[in-house]
């Protein structure tokens, strides 16, 4: 039986620290200290099977700027599915709780997808961003080329130019 919990970072136990970071090296490649970190301090799915982790994704606040404007934006970090739990539904689940505090506190949802992750996404009515993207610096705005055709964005509170740029605020480890 599973079972999905929606808990802030401040609740998390630290079995459930734990088992978050298995399942984040287990999933990603080369998954980082930066990368975990940068996946706290909001709020998290935990897909529970009968017990066990086999789910997690997180919202957190950070802002972006396009269109002249900063967007207060709910940014979906660290979406994993135990490999033996996928194609069940999972990622819609816990998906359709992370949209509905995006669309409940924020201007605008955004994220970066691997290609195979971006079918989800993409099915969920999620937007690929067109134009370029960058990064507010310590040494000022900044291109990330690397990431132009991989962001996501679930537009909220108004439309927005997705040929437009989108720059993301400063970060340890990816920016995006």
């Amino acid at each position: 039986m599973t079972e999905l919990r929606v808990v802030h970072t401040a609740d998390l136990t630290p079995p459930e620290w734990t088992a978050m970071r298995a399942l984040m090296d287990a999933t990603f490649n080369r998954f980082t200290d930066a990368a975990f970190d940068n996946a706290l301090g909001g709020m998290h799915t935990l897909l529970l099977d009968s017990g066990e982790l086999v789910g997690h994704g997180s919202v957190v606040a950070r802002r972006l700027l396009h269109a002249g404007r900063t967007w207060r934006t709910g940014y979906i970090e660290a979406v994993a599915v135990r490999a033996d739990q996928r194609r069940r539904g999972h990622g819609d689940a816990m998906m359709a709780e992370l949209e509905r505090i995006v669309r409940a506190g924020y201007d605008l949802g955004a994220l970066g997808a691997s290609p195979a992750g971006a079918k989800l996404y993409a099915a969920r009515g999620w937007q690929l961003w067109h134009g370029p993207t960058s990064a507010l610096t310590p040494d000022g705005i900044q291109r990330t080329a690397d990431k132009d055709g991989a962001i996501w964005v679930l537009p909220v509170s108004a439309p927005v130019d997705l040929a437009g740029e989108l720059t993301a605020d400063w970060r340890a480890g990816s920016l995006w």
